[in-house]
């Protein structure tokens, strides 16, 4: 696995070429050190929403996530600000459609949310009640 400290990434194995990743997931060009900052985690790439791991994420940025599973990153668009703790849709997510996070069903969204919006209460939901 990937030794990281939360903001930047060093591995050997993050420069081989991704394996059949979604279009969605596009390269990542290296930071001046060598390892892109990561801005959000996910641990499959089949999850539908990372989970930001920084402040500061504004609407405009390019943002890195890295896929634990596999020790490798993605690139998407920040459509909005996001709080540190809260999630970032990885593609277009309708209302009603099922929310998954680190490989696990979390909910069912309530309203429409597009790649790289906000995720969080506003317009997710648990389907426990």
């Amino acid at each position: 696995s990937l030794p990281w400290t939360g903001l930047w990434v060093a591995s050997s194995a993050m420069s081989a070429p991704a394996a059949a990743a979604p279009e969605h997931f596009l390269p990542r060009a290296r930071h001046a050190a060598g390892a892109p900052m990561i801005h959000c985690v996910l641990h499959d790439p089949s999850d539908s929403v990372a989970v930001v791991v920084v402040e500061n994420v504004k609407a405009g940025m390019q943002l890195t996530g890295l896929i634990l599973d596999e020790d490798r990153t993605i690139e998407l668009p920040c459509a909005q600000d996001i709080p540190i703790g809260h999630k970032v849709a990885l593609r277009g997510l309708k209302a009603g459609d099922t929310v998954i996070k680190y490989g696990q069903d979390i909910g069912r969204m309530v309203a429409d949310a597009g790649q790289g919006e906000h995720v969080h209460v506003h317009n997710l939901k648990t389907k426990r009640w």
